[in-house]
């Protein structure tokens, strides 16, 4: 082999090994620009989501925040809601204490004088109204322990025992709140003789 051809090979051996170092490069930058690039994903990723968690915890507490107002609020109101239910009552009680007194049956102004209280209790129930505090139906509902007190049973047939017969005392909410209950009597079935004479038995 002549020295040319010598130097030709070497030159091409040289020649192709910096073609491979010169792909070997190129391999491992793509390499690192992937790794550099799955790195931001990740990075961009892990932002979303304390933004997403930031964004969440500021929503709570603007929840929090209006449920301490409306609360503070509804706490304020129920208090004078609740105080203020004693001037319907007895107003209420007046009426029905001067409509049964004997002495002021005969007196020709007393039905206008009841009509007068009478319009006075509507304008208290309205201004009630006005301020979400509300009267609860009672009559001849099924007794409800969220919204009634029974203070008493009364025997009845006809009606299905539970059921609300007489309203001592009106029940009031404050928007879904509860005032205070309605004291009522409830029905009852009326107790067999065989029952009847069972309890006196017990009783002596």
């Amino acid at each position: 082999m002549s020295i040319d051809n010598k130097e030709e090979n070497i030159k091409k051996k040289q020649e192709t090994n910096h073609d491979k170092l010169d792909s070997e490069k190129s391999s491992h930058k793509d390499k690192k620009d992937e790794v550099k690039e799955k790195t931001l994903d990740e990075k961009l990723e892990e932002a979303e989501e304390k933004l997403l968690r930031s964004l969440a915890e500021i929503e709570n507490q603007r929840r929090r925040f209006e449920k301490e107002i409306k609360d503070a609020f509804e706490f304020g109101s129920y208090n004078f809601a609740k105080e203020s239910l004693a001037t319907i009552d007895n107003l209420q009680r007046a009426r029905e204490a001067i409509k049964n007194d004997e002495k002021l049956k005969n007196n020709k102004d007393l039905d206008k004088f009841l009509e007068n209280l009478t319009i006075i209790e509507k304008d208290l129930i309205s201004i009630f109204e006005k301020n979400n505090i509300k009267k609860i139906d009672s009559h001849n509902k099924k007794f409800d322990p969220n919204f009634h007190q029974a203070m008493s049973e009364i025997e009845d047939n006809e009606a299905e025992p539970g059921t609300i017969l007489q309203e001592i005392q009106a029940g009031y909410m404050l928007g879904e709140r509860l005032l205070r209950p309605a004291l009522v009597s409830v029905s009852k079935k009326k107790a067999s003789k065989v029952e009847e004479n069972e309890d006196k038995k017990e009783q002596n």
